[in-house]
């Protein structure tokens, strides 16, 4: 009976995890790392993304080697953060999109990369960015962001999730409660935002109080706010953060998920093992592990002995695996396994991302104009 518990809280923590690796295929030493941690899901970036129908096979390899549906998933905000940028073509940025003020154009960006997942095989974009855009964050965040009026940031986020939805793709808001204030890029270094929680409140945190039921997932971002913390404890391993605001008094009820474990933001803080406990222990779901395998095991093999001796943790792995595996059970039509892209389908999918592009360029160079035109008469 005790034998068939432990089995049973090891594959619990594999659902804890969302794996990255580097190469274009599968290979026995990746094959087996899936079959021994058995993950949530799996994450690509343009590493692993050379064409459609390369990536598609990628995933469905990935997939052999997991009992459970996986989490496919990317980064793919467009602009700057475009992984399909090779295999398809570049997508225009949040910031290009918003600047046509065109709603209908919000929700064709998010559909159309919804798309472009779906048929490379993806069904969770670690997308829209919710950040203000603050002057502080200017230089790190750059075209990630969209305003910083918090009402004009819900806007666009509801489009783009609406249009994700449509195409079949979980989005996820991020990054929890805010980098809008951030001067220092987390990848990096740990920024460390001054500001109290009231202004946080009506600001920042706006976007996930009002989307709250309409995100599949929340990213929890390696900033430190002393102001609400009180210590510059990153808020990916904050239980005030995690579990006190965004769960209780927010009332988020989906899947929680750390940035990448492996920035110099966490890292900073906390090796990595400590950071994936102390990130579930504040009540994350899915620890987010992009790159070095070396990594990816630490964190695994530290979360399965601190739950095999710490009963209350034990609980907690329990508790977020449940959450992880009813929401998969859930969200069984998106999971489900796509055919392989054909060679129209790409040619396809390029030409509607390119006719887009030109769509949102113009839209915006049309309405830069009208505004110009609309200033010189308020002046004359």
């Amino acid at each position: 009976m005790a034998s068939r518990q432990k089995t049973r809280q090891i594959h619990d923590i594999g659902q804890l995890l969302i794996v990255g690796f580097d190469g274009t295929r599968i290979t026995p030493k990746l094959s087996s790392l899936l079959v021994r941690l058995q993950p949530a899901g799996v994450i690509l970036f343009a590493r692993n993304i050379k064409t459609a129908e390369q990536t598609w096979q990628l995933l469905r390899d990935c997939q052999k080697c997991v009992s459970t549906p996986l989490f496919t998933c990317v980064d793919l905000e467009g602009g700057s953060v475009d992984r399909f940028r090779d295999a398809l073509g570049p997508t225009p940025s949040a910031a290009e999109v918003f600047a046509t003020g065109d709603r209908k154009l919000f929700r064709k960006h998010g559909q159309l990369i919804g798309e472009n997942c779906r048929a490379l095989g993806f069904n969770v974009d670690f997308a829209p960015v919710l950040d203000l855009a603050f002057d502080a964050s200017q230089s790190v965040m750059t075209s990630r962001v969209v305003s910083k009026n918090p009402r004009e940031t819900i806007a666009y986020a509801r489009e783009f999730l609406a249009g994700l939805r449509a195409a079949g793709v979980l989005g996820c808001g991020k990054h929890f409660p805010g980098l809008g204030e951030g001067k220092l890029d987390s990848h990096h270094d740990l920024p460390v935002i001054e500001k109290p929680l009231r202004q946080l409140w009506t600001e920042d945190l706006l976007p996930y109080r009002t989307l709250r039921t309409q995100m599949p997932l929340v990213m929890i971002s390696h900033a430190a706010y002393p102001r609400v913390t009180h210590d510059r404890t990153p808020a990916s391993l904050s239980k005030v953060w995690i579990t006190d605001i965004l769960r209780k008094r927010i009332g988020y009820r989906n899947l929680i998920v750390s940035d990448d474990l492996e920035m110099g933001g966490v890292l900073s803080a906390a090796p990595i093992g400590t950071a994936a406990i102390e990130f579930i222990r504040a009540g994350g779901d899915l620890c987010l592990v992009c790159h070095r395998e070396d990594y990816i095991a630490k964190a695994y093999d530290e979360l399965v002995k601190t739950s095999e001796s710490d009963p209350k943790f034990a609980g907690r792995v329990t508790e977020s695996s449940q959450r992880v595996l009813a929401f998969k059970k859930k969200s069984a039509k998106i999971l489900r396994k796509t055919g392989p892209p054909s060679a129209a389908t790409v040619e396809k999918l390029s030409r509607k991302l390119w006719e887009f592009g030109e769509q949102v360029r113009v839209e915006a160079l049309v309405r830069a104009e009208n505004e110009r035109e609309k200033s010189r008469r308020a002046r004359a």
